[in-house]
């Protein structure tokens, strides 16, 4: 899927939009003649992996579409401090409106990219991927996700309707792991993965015998993760999950898992610093 070019994300740009100006930028429409021209540059104040070019764009664009952009940057680039990322031209006061909004955009997403790509380059040596969650900024799930995939990481499941997790939650309405698999099995299309979260060696067992097709280690210590590796020997994909940090992404790859998923790509993200200057 492009999430770019799609009608999710237009509308999310639209509210965007529709937040910041209301009823009108007072400021500049008090101060800049309705017909003024004027050129800006963005520039990287930081360090970091480039993303959301396409949507600033589409910000300004908005606001005016005989805008013309020149990226310096594709999406996924590097970019220093001081860096150049792109500049454009066009009507003064759908530069200045638009600034925020496309600054929020493209800083948010490559802040998450930036921080995609440092968990994937500390595990490039095995085999693991980094896996993003739904700990996503409500309503921007697309962005945020994309945003991931320029970082070098891996999409998991968009939303509840693409694949069956079955967390703790979901055991105890059901009363077993086996009795939770065995329902949702009956109630999905076949062929969806179903995901099922443990918390021990027992209930990893206890997946395995429901022929889950992922099985998510939660909050496991690394001897604990490497021991229920060894006991799923790929008859299921394995995934660690919780309180996953930089430091120790390596230890937890080196345990034989395929996936490590990291909530804080995105739930905790610290935005790239880039400024917008008129020239």
């Amino acid at each position: 899927m492009n999430f770019l070019n799609s009608q999710a994300v237009d509308d999310i740009i639209n509210l965007a939009l529709s937040e910041d100006i209301g009823a009108g930028d007072i400021t500049t429409n008090a101060l800049i003649d309705e017909n003024a021209k004027a050129e800006a540059i963005i520039i990287s104040k930081a360090d970091g992996i480039i993303s959301g070019l396409p949507v600033a764009e589409n910000v300004f664009r908005k606001l005016d579409k005989n805008l013309i952009w020149q990226p310096h940057k594709s999406e996924g680039d590097k970019a220093a401090k001081d860096d150049l990322i792109a500049e454009f031209s066009g009507l003064q006061k759908a530069i200045l409106t638009g600034e925020r909004t496309a600054l929020n955009f493209l800083q948010r997403m490559s802040g998450i990219s930036t921080a995609a790509f440092k968990f994937t380059e500390a595990v490039k040596e095995t085999n693991v991927k980094i896996l993003d969650t739904r700990k996503t900024a409500p309503g921007q799930r697309l962005l945020d996700k994309y945003a991931v995939k320029m970082g070098g990481g891996t999409n998991h499941r968009i939303g509840l309707f693409d694949m069956a997790m079955i967390k703790d939650n979901h055991i105890k309405a059901a009363g077993s792991i086996l009795k939770a698999v065995e329902k949702v099995r009956a109630g999905i299309a076949a062929g969806t993965k179903i995901e099922v979260e443990t918390s021990n060696i027992d209930e990893v067992k206890e997946a395995l015998e429901a022929k889950a097709d992922i099985i998510m280690l939660d909050n496991m210590t690394l001897d604990i993760m490497r021991k229920c590796a060894a006991i799923i020997n790929h008859n299921a994909l394995v995934e660690a999950s919780g309180g996953v940090i930089l430091d120790k992404i390596k230890l937890i790859a080196e345990t034989g898992v395929d996936f490590i998923s990291v909530g804080a790509l995105t739930h905790s993200v610290k935005a790239l610093d880039l400024s917008l200057y008129i020239k």
